[in-house]
């Protein structure tokens, strides 16, 4: 069965949602790698593909920070990485995170 993260839980503060920081994914010898086609390639379907869930696509955007945060901007035949040990690309993500909330 899919997990669901909330992505958010860490900056809501009485309802609001507070400024989330850019946290890198660091690269790992198990991640994946494709050839985004525009028109057809979007971070929630290789989210559902790859995390068995749609909703982690941001992951994979993190992991690709020199395309800012739009899938839009991607030019065709780019090769995008996929974090992939979703488990441990999650926990190390909410680990920088609280990190990052420590500062």
């Amino acid at each position: 069965m899919a997990e669901f993260f909330d992505r958010y839980q860490q900056f809501k503060d009485n309802g609001q949602v507070k400024n989330v920081p850019f946290i890198k994914i660091p690269e790992k010898s198990t991640d994946k790698r494709i050839i985004y086609k525009e028109g057809f390639t979007r971070f929630d379907k290789l989210s559902q593909e790859f995390y068995n869930n749609p909703t982690s696509g941001f992951l994979i955007m993190l992991a690709n920070p020199q395309f800012g945060g739009l899938e839009f901007d991607i030019p065709d035949g780019t090769i995008i990485r996929i974090p992939f040990g979703f488990k441990e690309t999650i926990e190390q993500y909410f680990k920088d995170v609280d990190d990052f909330l420590k500062l």
